[in-house]
């Protein structure tokens, strides 16, 4: 009786149990959903996602320190050092995460990290032509 019971517990187990895994190859949601990102498509591991969390979440720091140690002095100079120290800042954390991939994947951090930088300078370019635009409407 108990091998049978034992039995049809697991048989009705294991439905649930296949569906709740991913499909061979597909995306995975077991970390946080704000926590996709460029890194989503990267197919990290869970512990590359832990590290690669870790590594954000100083970064967040670091820039917020930067900030507030720049923000009461907003002479040229002084912003133009919170710029700069920033930079610095997120590339050393851009490079220690992409020496955490593995190779494919750094190739698609290397795609999307360009994509990235793409959109960054044409909202940039926009942002030229608009306060272009505004002076000549002056």
């Amino acid at each position: 009786m108990r091998k049978t019971l034992t039995a049809l517990l697991l048989a009705a187990t294991l439905p649930t149990v296949a569906m709740a895994m991913p499909p061979e190859g597909g995306p995975r949601h077991d970390g946080p959903p704000h926590r996709g990102g460029p890194f989503a498509q990267l197919d990290l591991t869970r512990e590359q996602r832990q590290q690669v969390d870790q590594l954000m979440d100083q970064q967040r720091r670091a820039d917020r320190e930067i900030h507030d140690r720049y923000m009461d002095k907003l002479p040229a100079a002084e912003k133009t050092a919170m710029d700069k120290e920033a930079k610095a800042s997120r590339d050393k954390t851009q490079s220690e995460i992409r020496g955490l991939l593995k190779p494919e994947q750094q190739k698609r951090f290397d795609e999307l990290q360009k994509e990235r930088d793409a959109r960054a300078a044409e909202w940039q370019e926009f942002q030229t032509w608009k306060a272009e635009k505004a002076k000549k409407a002056q």
